[in-house]
């Protein structure tokens, strides 16, 4: 357990290299080392299970239509799947420390089917909300994923494992909106949730066979007793409330442009369709690829280093971003800086936190992701009202302050280590 108390934890490197690794005794070291078949199953499984929470965003339309709601009012199955995500995060990732973790993503898998085929069903508006509730509250199986990832790999192994895995979150993120308009054009928006349904009961199966089996849980004690402990967290493990800053900050930047980008695009004079915006998506893909990496440079011992140079990068990309009525070409580098950014910082955060309590990763990732949470929320509300008020420009002013803030953050932390 880290010790709040002492400045010299501040030097993340540090951390990184010698404590993460000696504080994983032998008898917590995995029986079973994650191969590459199985991280590359973990990073499927994940951009399949957070593409369920995303699905809806180009869909909105066809729904309010289907089930004639009014179209100022749609918007709320989004917020729906969002609230139920955010219930998930603190109530059942936890449960990866108490409960066989095999079993726990094979049913929340299964039940993510069921929800699906619940959303494709629904034929009122409060059935349909019910439903997008339990299709974020079951898409939590991403994080149970990523930590169980983390738990199965060796120290040596465990940065690239989660940044593997978290690659898979990433552009499940990125691509969901492009491909469920791609499946509406062909079988309606209920067909999306048809074809992502069927799609989840294979994956299990193929988990089902492929998966190792799941070592006993460390944590004791009822369930209560662990909901608590992931509050303590707050209070004891520092590197998770500097890195869950980091969190919040990074993600409130990555949420002001992808919240807000769709608006000068399809406006005068660029008017671009939804499919054309749908393909900047493929240039954040690029970008969140080649930050899949940055969990070796965390396993070496330089994730410090990587944080600083990468939030660096996301403060720059902004710059080319401002430029998006006159350039396209600046606006798709805008969106590569911005994405290998917020991937790097985020695969090293969870890097070092993982390795500063290796029995606790399901709290852990459980309590990190609510600052994601946090910070995409506040992100989204603040882009749209800059932009109705101040326009575009303002919008890439604000999202270069809140990367420009987490940048003197590092800067702060570096200076006071010394």
């Amino acid at each position: 357990m880290l010790d709040p108390q002492k400045p010299s934890k501040m030097d993340l490197e540090a951390e990184q290299s010698g404590g993460g690794a000696a504080a994983l005794s032998s008898r917590e070291r995995p029986a079973t080392t994650l191969s590459r078949y199985q991280t590359l199953l973990f990073a499927i499984t994940c951009a399949m299970a957070v593409a369920n929470v995303y699905f809806a965003q180009p869909l909105l339309e066809s729904m309010a239509a289907s089930l004639a709601v009014a179209p100022g009012v749609i918007g709320i199955v989004v917020t729906a799947t969002q609230a139920g995500y955010a219930v998930g995060l603190l109530f059942i990732v936890p449960l990866g420390d108490l409960l066989n973790r095999k079993r726990l993503i094979l049913t929340q898998m299964l039940m993510s089917a069921v929800a699906l085929c619940a959303v494709g069903l629904s034929q009122n508006w409060l059935t349909l909300l019910g439903a997008m509730v339990l299709v974020g509250l079951m898409a939590v199986v991403v994080q149970v994923v990523v930590a169980y990832a983390a738990a199965l790999a060796s120290p040596e192994q465990r940065g690239l494992a989660v940044g593997t895995v978290t690659s898979g979150v990433v552009l499940g993120i990125l691509l969901a909106r492009f491909v469920s308009g791609a499946v509406a054009d062909l079988a309606g928006w209920r067909g999306v949730y048809f074809v992502s349904a069927a799609l989840m009961v294979g994956m299990a199966l193929v988990l089902h066979r492929t998966m190792p089996a799941s070592a006993t849980p460390p944590a004791k004690g009822s369930y209560w007793q662990l909901l608590r402990s992931v509050f303590q967290l707050y209070l004891t493990e520092r590197t998770l409330r500097v890195r869950g800053t980091f969190a919040l900050l990074i993600f409130a930047a990555f949420s002001v442009l992808w919240t807000s980008m769709v608006l000068p695009l399809s406006a005068p004079p660029l008017s671009l369709s939804h499919t054309q915006i749908g393909l900047f998506g493929l240039a954040g893909v690029a970008g969140a690829l080649a930050a899949a990496k940055a969990g070796q440079l965390a396993d070496r011992g330089l994730g410090n280093r990587t944080t600083g140079v990468a939030l660096a990068l996301l403060t720059l990309s902004w710059l080319p971003t401002a430029y998006v009525e006159s350039s396209l070409l600046a606006m798709v580098i805008g969106v590569v800086l911005l994405d290998f950014a917020v991937q790097a910082v985020h695969v090293t955060n969870q890097s070092l936190i993982f390795a500063a309590r290796p029995d606790a990763q399901s709290r852990l990732v459980g309590a990190y992701m609510s600052f994601y949470s946090v910070g995409s929320g506040l992100g989204a509300i603040a882009a749209t009202y800059t932009y109705a008020h101040y326009g575009w420009a303002s919008v890439c002013l604000l999202g270069a302050a809140i990367s420009g803030v987490a940048l003197l953050y590092w800067s702060y932390l570096n200076l006071t280590s010394r």
